[in-house]
């Protein structure tokens, strides 16, 4: 997000949208290539950008870096929420590197342990909103530590860091389990919940009825001719959750 905006990047977070699908679109799906173009086209359907961010070593292959989140917080106007998929070593120097370079939400794995509880402190301490994301195989009671911490819960559908995979069958009966545990912490309003991985056509009405609040956009938005009719359609998605 540019330097314009007035408000923190914590009230930024706290003011999305509840009523609705968020709809936070994977600059991963981008055309690299022509990056400003499709900012471009995006950019009146965007809640949050996400970026991944990998250091080859927690997940396969690398993504991503600060001066690449520079490069897009002077094109938008819109919350830029960065994942860390990175070992525990390291997480709390990414923290720091990726709030400076623009980051409003920086969201940690619970497998990093301590150093993710410090990274969030540290993230928070700059003024950044902050996450916590559980691999697929993570116990979703992994999460506890987090939850009097955190603005958002991410809970990965898929294998980490591969693109193109189908969602798992546990995917949903994870996201209502995180909403339990987010409900019996007294923080059922106060963290968005957030499904990434295995995002299609088929299975977003299915993770939006099990409670996901946004959804990780790939190519069901940036391959889509028709973003807007997407973007309403997605919109129009009911939660069953009571």
């Amino acid at each position: 997000m540019t330097s314009t905006n007035t408000l923190s990047s914590q009230a930024i977070v706290k003011a999305l949208p509840r009523h609705r699908l968020l709809c936070e679109f994977s600059l991963w799906s981008a055309d690299l290539a022509n990056m400003a173009s499709d900012l471009k086209r995006i950019e009146q359907y965007v809640d949050l950008h996400h970026i991944d961010v990998a250091d080859a070593r927690f997940t396969p292959g690398f993504l991503f870096f600060p001066d690449f989140v520079a490069r897009i917080a002077a094109l938008t106007e819109k919350p830029i929420h960065v994942h860390l998929m990175v070992e525990a070593e390291i997480v709390e120097e990414q923290t720091r590197q990726f709030i400076e370079a623009g980051a409003d939400l920086i969201s940690v794995h619970s497998e990093n342990g301590e150093a993710g509880l410090r990274a969030i402190a540290l993230a928070k301490q700059l003024g950044a909103a902050t996450g916590v994301v559980l691999r697929l195989e993570t116990p979703v009671e992994a999460v506890k530590p987090f939850l009097s911490e955190v603005d958002m819960v991410t809970l990965l559908g898929t294998s980490i860091g591969v693109k193109g995979q189908s969602l798992s069958d546990k995917a949903c009966d994870r996201l209502i389990e995180a909403r339990t545990l987010m409900r019996q912490a007294g923080r059922e309003a106060d963290i968005i919940l957030a499904a990434d991985g295995g995002i299609r056509e088929q299975t977003v009405p299915l993770l939006r009825a099990a409670g996901a609040e946004t959804v990780v956009l790939g190519s069901l938005a940036f391959g889509d001719k028709d973003l807007n009719s997407r973007i309403q359609w997605l919109h129009g998605l009911e939660s069953k959750v009571q």
